[in-house]
């Protein structure tokens, strides 16, 4: 524990926050995280906070992954996610993502006023509703979890890489992850960490590849994931692309500050002046706009990413703003040419040895200071910002990484679980019942390689619904001891493309963390918890206890008094949506008799059941609702409503509600309606899921 409130400059924390391992020492903690990732800072934030001795080792002193030394910190947000407060939803940071999350948003707004206001887009890139420098995210980031470190629940290791895991085999079971041993990168030795949980959340899945965990690489084939879109082949080295982003600012005319080109330039493949591009081609409304867009254009290159900005006026461009580069191939024109800005295709980092990685990330970074040299050469008066990335030349310290090794889960995701093709006229994707999360980008965003064979995905194939994250995505198949996160969770290449974004892999940290603390506090491993119902519905709460969603409703804030049992129900499939064409879950409505009993049966695992003569006359065989109905008739749970009806259709009182309870579950009556009157009130939708909730904690216990 520090006596200190702990210092930070330029996003950097003072040294008495890091610890730093002696050659040969063995350290132990519940919770061991791997990686600098987004995820794993999110991962051992939320572990941390809940009174979990965590250790977090990761390659540099700067926390954040791709908002920080990734120089990414535009969020790659879905379109849900940008929406603004409506008359039947609630904005789009009320629903789409968790209460932190929120906070960290509404922080680096408040660190980054425009003259002297704070907006909400900082930065005014168009491709992102909030841009702001990877310092003001990284200062952040730490004022987040800075608590953390001084009480001494949580020890960050800088500078330190894996390099074997360490392993126990009962007789007759699984290999259990116990512990990780690393190198310190800056002073060569080794050390080791041992931990009841760990969690992989490099960036490039490298904890899989060191501990030779079952694991894919690349593009899969049909056979292996069962995704019709891919080939009969495995193409491994088909992997996205990876970027060095350059921070660079708009200088007066004149007063650019050359950076100089790189070794080959225009002389290497990868460093060609004719495959980058300045302006650029676009459609609107499907048709070729009849020029190109200028990089200082309103909506050009400059200000796609922009991260910081001189007036309040978002369109508008001038010297003193800063950008950061981050740009893919776009066709140039009809019938043009593909061309670039500095993403690297020409190679991978996964499934290559350690020196091919090395020099892959040597030629990436070249390109990015080969594409800022090749817009000065056109007259573009640009200045590196090194003060901003941590480096001499304005270039990240660390690549944008959109893919990596993937560990083989006990819940695959696939393309068939997220695109749109698969689910017509529908609002959400895939409703995993043992849901930890949501997620949402408007489509699978793959940057491909130059490797040939990608797999094709057109029209509906390639948009991507609403999505959810299963806790079986997070468990190896295979191995104990282990939560897998960032990216190497059990996504495919395709589904990957759509869970790699800023607000997913926040998400997907806050999931593996609250699953390794379960499975430490319940002494259980994280598989338990994902097969077992109620070990998986107290994760569920724990979850959305705190605020997290794990079921896509946009009408439902994570401030809401109900959000945990409005979620929880609806990922039990017990409560959901009154259509499926919407994301509304209506909580004010009243609920029918039919819909009640519909709930009832499957809380109660009852069989629906078709008798040959139905038992109401206003329920025929016919009726959405008959088995159900049919099923609580014959478990002596109803009589209907006299002269051999039963009103399905009619709304339900709360009396008749606690009726229902006190003969199906007579333990869970008191708690059941300890917020919610017995009176002869319409129920509301919201009263039915908290008032089950509460009958289903009593049922799993029994």
């Amino acid at each position: 524990m520090l006596t200190a409130p702990l210092r930070q400059h330029n996003g950097i924390f003072e040294d008495r926050a890091f610890t730093r391992p002696t050659p040969n020492s063995e350290l132990s903690c519940a919770i061991l995280v791997v990686g600098g990732s987004t995820a794993a800072y999110t991962a051992a934030l939320v572990a941390a906070r809940a009174n979990l001795s965590v250790c977090l080792v990761q390659p540099t002193q700067i926390l954040g992954g791709q908002f920080t030394v990734q120089a990414l910190p535009a969020s790659d947000d879905g379109d849900l996610l940008k929406e603004r407060a409506g008359a039947f939803h609630r904005a789009g940071e009320e629903f789409a993502i968790s209460p932190l999350q929120r906070w960290f948003r509404d922080r680096q707004r408040q660190l980054q006023p425009v003259q002297g206001e704070v907006l909400q887009n900082p930065g005014g890139g168009w491709v992102s509703p909030i841009c702001t420098s990877p310092v003001v995210s990284a200062i952040a980031l730490n004022e987040a979890i800075a608590p953390c470190l001084e009480r001494g629940t949580l020890r960050f290791i800088p500078f330190a890489e894996p390099v074997e895991v360490r392993f126990v085999t009962p007789p007759g079971g699984r290999r259990r992850v116990t512990g990780v041993v690393f190198q310190d990168l800056q002073r060569g030795h080794r050390f080791t960490i041992s931990a009841q949980i760990t969690i992989e959340a490099t960036d490039l899945g490298d904890l899989l590849e060191v501990g030779n965990i079952p694991s894919r690489v690349g593009q899969e084939t049909r056979e292996e994931t069962g995704e019709q879109a891919l080939p009969k082949h495995p193409l491994p080295e088909c992997q996205q692309s990876f970027t060095y982003g350059a921070v660079i600012e708009l200088a007066e005319p004149g007063k650019g500050k050359p950076i100089g080109a790189p070794p080959g330039y225009n002389v290497a493949p990868w460093l060609l002046a004719a495959d980058f591009e300045a302006d650029f081609w676009t459609k609107s409304g499907g048709q070729w706009e009849p020029q190109p867009r200028p990089f200082l254009h309103p909506f050009g290159i400059f200000r796609y990413r922009r991260l910081i900005r001189v007036s309040t006026q978002e369109k508008l461009v001038k010297p003193g703003d800063v950008s950061v580069l981050n740009w893919g191939q776009h066709q140039h024109g009809e019938g043009g040419p593909m061309l670039c800005g500095n993403d690297y295709r020409v190679g991978e980092l996964v499934g290559v040895s350690r020196e091919e990685r090395k020099l892959h990330l040597k030629q990436g970074r070249d390109r990015a200071r080969a594409y800022v040299h090749y817009l000065q050469q056109r007259g573009i008066p640009l200045k590196p910002r090194g003060d901003l990335t941590w480096t001499a030349d304005g270039i990240a310290l660390e690549p944008y990484i959109r893919e990596a090794r993937r560990g083989i889960a006990l819940t695959p995701i696939l393309h068939e679980d997220v695109a749109k093709a698969f689910f017509p006229n529908q609002a959400r994707a895939r409703c995993f019942a043992d849901s930890v999360g949501i997620g949402q980008y408007h489509y699978l965003d793959l940057h491909g390689n130059d490797r040939q064979g990608h797999a094709s995905l057109p029209g509906d194939k390639v948009i991507a619904l609403p999505f959810t994250l299963p806790v079986g995505s997070l468990v190896p198949l295979d191995t104990d001891g282990l939560v897998l996160s960032s990216k190497s969770l059990g996504t495919t290449h395709i589904t990957n493309a759509a869970y790699r974004m800023h607000p997913v892999e926040w998400a997907i940290g806050e999931a593996s963390g609250y699953l390794a603390a379960l499975a430490v506090w319940a002494g259980v491993q994280p598989r338990a918890i994902a097969l077992q119902e109620p070990l998986l519905r107290k994760l569920q709460g724990l979850i959305t206890r705190n605020g997290i969603p794990i079921f896509w409703f946009d009408d439902v804030s994570h401030s809401d008094p109900d959000f945990e049992p409005i979620q929880v129900m609806a990922t039990a499939g017990i409560v959901r949506s009154e259509t499926t064409t919407d994301l509304h879950f209506r909580p004010e409505n009243t609920v029918t008799r039919a819909v009640v009993s519909t709930a009832m049966v499957k809380l109660l695992n009852l069989s629906p059941t078709t008798p040959h003569q139905p038992t109401f006359s206003d329920v025929p065989k016919n009726h959405w609702a008959h088995p159900y109905i049919e099923a609580l008739a014959a478990a002596g749970l109803i009589a209907g409503v006299g002269r051999g009806r039963f009103a399905p259709e009619s709304p339900i009182t709360r009396e008749q509600l606690s009726f229902l309870v006190k003969k199906a579950a007579p333990d869970a009556y008191d708690r059941a309606f300890a917020r919610t009157p017995i009176d002869r009130q319409s129920l509301r939708r919201r009263e039915l899921s908290r008032v089950l909730y509460e009958v289903m904690k009593v049922v799993l216990k029994n």
